[in-house]
């Protein structure tokens, strides 16, 4: 009998129990879709998304080409040297510019002893500037004024090594003027100065001219094609050694 009345109970009871199961779903379902909504709201406003990461950047359109995303800035090294691998512009393989005839002093020495013709020089040039600069090879000579005259030839294959001036210092060239005029067959003229013009380091002549007046006490010397000049030398031995023995 009990068992019967809790049948009867059962089945009076079944309707609501599902009419109430039925909303409480439907609440719930409610609440999980607001929910769920402002989860989206979230989502939108927040860069991160579910696992905590970063959103990707979107790309940027670089201006110089009109269009596509940019690529990452890059850096280019400009070469701002003078002349090949650290040369001049006058090319004499150093980092000095090459000596200009206005920036140097100019003087002359007799190497002959009293008495003797005179016929062995020392050329002497002085950097009259702080900066250092170059000689070249050897010096053009003339023994006469004007590009008319002459130009004495090299003693031998001139030094290619660039002679470098200090500012302030000195550099050497010797000069014979004179050869062996015995018996009286030797031509030869009369000179009162010598004049020299610089070499560029690429060979070429430099714009200027160098006038050695002669020492004191000489007004003019002889002259003739047996003349030779040495090249620039950091000394005065180097410079005269090769000409004192002509």
């Amino acid at each position: 009998m009990n068992s019967t009345t809790v049948r009867a109970r059962s089945g009076r009871r079944g309707p609501r129990g599902a009419v109430l199961g039925a909303a409480v779903v439907a609440a719930l379902l409610t609440t999980a879709a607001c929910q769920g909504g402002d989860d989206g709201a979230g989502a939108t406003a927040s860069p991160t998304g579910a696992a905590g990461t970063t959103a990707p950047a979107a790309p940027t359109t670089d201006p110089g080409t009109g269009g596509g995303p940019s690529a990452a800035p890059t850096s280019t090294a400009t070469a701002t040297g003078t002349g090949d691998s650290g040369e001049t512009g006058g090319g004499n393989g150093t980092e000095y510019a090459d000596c200009e005839a206005a920036g140097l002093g100019t003087h002359v020495a007799l190497q002959d002893e009293p008495g003797e013709t005179p016929r062995h020089f020392l050329l002497t040039v002085t950097n009259r500037s702080r900066t250092p600069c170059v000689l070249n090879e050897a010096p053009i000579v003339r023994l006469r004024a004007g590009n008319s005259a002459p130009i004495v030839e090299t003693l031998g294959e001139p030094d290619d090594e660039p002679v470098v001036v200090e500012g302030g210092g000195k550099a050497y060239a010797g000069l014979y003027v004179f050869g062996d005029d015995e018996g009286g067959e030797a031509e030869y003229d009369r000179s009162d100065r010598f004049t020299a013009t610089l070499v560029a380091g690429e060979g070429t002549e430099l714009s200027g001219t160098l006038v050695f007046d002669l020492p004191d006490g000489l007004g003019t010397v002889s002259v003739d094609d047996a003349a030779r000049v040495n090249g620039w030398a950091g000394t005065e031995g180097l410079a005269m050694r090769p000409i004192t023995r002509l």
